[in-house]
């Protein structure tokens, strides 16, 4: 990306440097850049491509063009940390360009001829210092500010002068703007000794290093964004097609109340016992393992007042070591009997459970079940194997929402009353001179 002598103040450096740095910012390998301009004028560089990083190959055959014949005197800016990063940080944007860092590498780009490199390859320190001594066939000469003025160059042949330039490691910024003032002194200089040169600023290594992401491990690829299996449903089958359908993310039992939860979803039944017909299902799960029986009693009705077949759990039985509770579901548990059933939570624990305890023994007393994103079906399995509508448990006007609206009703009442009264104000038709007779009003009026 080349430069040129008309570029005005507002396109300073950020657009040299930071035209690919939205891009190259996603590149995780640790790079500088770098920036050079002279009072002759500089090889053309070939467009860069978006996020492309330059190479110590392709920065070396540019050197070899820009100084492969006749004497040059180079400088070298080189400053212990530099990130294209910083010259969006520290540099004056948005009209701030009395605040910025750069002022006098500003002036210097845009009175001469440039070359912006916003990405060079960075290994282990930087190349140019040993890639400019191989181009110039000359050892550096390390020098400062306040040296050069007293310094005598030669002009006929090529000199290579390295400017160090301080950064602050602890406060992660530039030091009292003394960067800049270093090159500015530098080119004054130069200018004042009236020497043609070619100064690069780049860094030693980069101040902002993205870590790499090994993704050898991860899957690459579009995917679903919901990616974990979910399990099948139980399924029945009776007669060779399904006739009960039960599914629960968690179905916990508890024995006693200091016994922890047993998750008998995470188990496999069996189905011995289970029945079902047009107006009686039974879904029997017993599970091996923990010992334990789960049953689901089920029937269907005709209610004439919704003119419609409705379906119930009328109890769920838990057995184990030869014992047995019986939970009421009859109440609360119940739907249209081609619909199935299903509730985030049903429970035997709750003030409000869906499952009521009916046995009296007291060796069943604290026995409990938790059904968590529970959902059954015993009749009227249209669709094979997958659940009907769902009725949920969770009516559609809560109590919060039967607040709103009665509040709404209320107050709506209040705003009709209040222009009802508007409307029946009535005005003066008639008025008292005081220059005449009063106004005398008939009591009739």
């Amino acid at each position: 990306m080349a430069g040129s002598r008309d570029l005005n103040s507002e396109r300073f450096i950020i657009l040299n440097v930071l035209f690919f740095s939205c891009f190259a910012a996603v590149c995780p390998t640790a790079q500088v850049p770098v920036l050079m301009w002279t009072t002759e004028s500089l090889p053309p560089l070939a467009p860069l491509a978006a996020g492309h990083i330059t190479s110590i190959e392709e920065l070396s055959a540019y050197f070899s063009a820009a100084f492969g014949s006749g004497p040059h005197t180079v400088l070298l800016f080189l400053q212990d940390k530099l990130s294209k990063e910083d010259f969006a940080i520290f540099g004056g944007v948005y009209g701030n360009k009395g605040d910025g860092a750069f002022q006098n590498l500003e002036a210097a780009l845009q009175t001469s001829s440039s070359v912006s490199l916003p990405a060079v390859e960075w290994l282990d320190s930087s190349p140019l210092p040993a890639l400019l001594q191989e181009k110039l066939s000359v050892s550096p000469v390390l020098l400062d500010a306040d040296t050069l003025a007293h310094l005598s160059i030669d002009r006929a042949v090529s000199n290579l002068l390295l400017i160090n330039l301080p950064y602050c490691a602890e406060c992660g910024s530039f030091v009292s703007l003394s960067t800049d003032e270093i090159i500015g002194k530098v080119v004054s200089s130069m200018k004042a000794k009236n020497i043609p040169y070619a100064a690069i600023y780049t860094g030693l290594q980069p101040s902002r290093v993205i870590p790499e992401i090994s993704m050898s491990n991860q899957h690459v690829g579009r995917s679903l964004l919901q990616t974990a299996d979910i399990k099948p449903p139980i399924i029945f089958n009776s007669s060779g097609a399904p006739c009960i359908m039960l599914w629960a993310e968690k179905l916990n039992v508890a024995l006693s109340a200091s016994q922890p939860w047993i998750d008998l979803a995470a188990e496999t039944p069996s189905f011995d016992g289970s029945t079902c017909n047009n107006t009686d299902s039974q879904l029997v799960l017993t599970y091996p393992t923990s010992g334990i029986t789960l049953s689901f009693f089920m029937s269907q009705r005709f209610f004439p007042v919704s003119a419609r077949n409705w379906f119930t759990l009328n109890s769920v039985q838990l057995r184990s070591n030869g014992m047995t509770a019986t939970f009421i579901g009859s109440r609360g548990i119940y739907a249209p009997a081609e619909y199935s059933y299903h509730c985030q939570s049903v429970s035997s624990s709750q003030d409000d459970a869906l499952l009521v305890l009916s046995s009296a023994n007291q060796s069943t007393s604290a026995w409990r079940l938790d059904f968590v994103d529970f959902q059954i079906q015993g009749f009227g399995l249209a669709n094979g194997t997958n659940f009907s509508y769902a009725s949920d448990c969770a009516g559609f006007f809560t109590p919060g929402i039967w607040m709103a609206l009665l509040t709404s009703l209320i107050l709506l009442l209040i705003f009709i009353y209040g222009v009802h009264m508007i409307m029946q104000l009535n005005t003066m038709d008639r008025f008292d001179d005081p220059k005449g007779p009063s106004i005398s009003v008939p009591q009739t009026e």
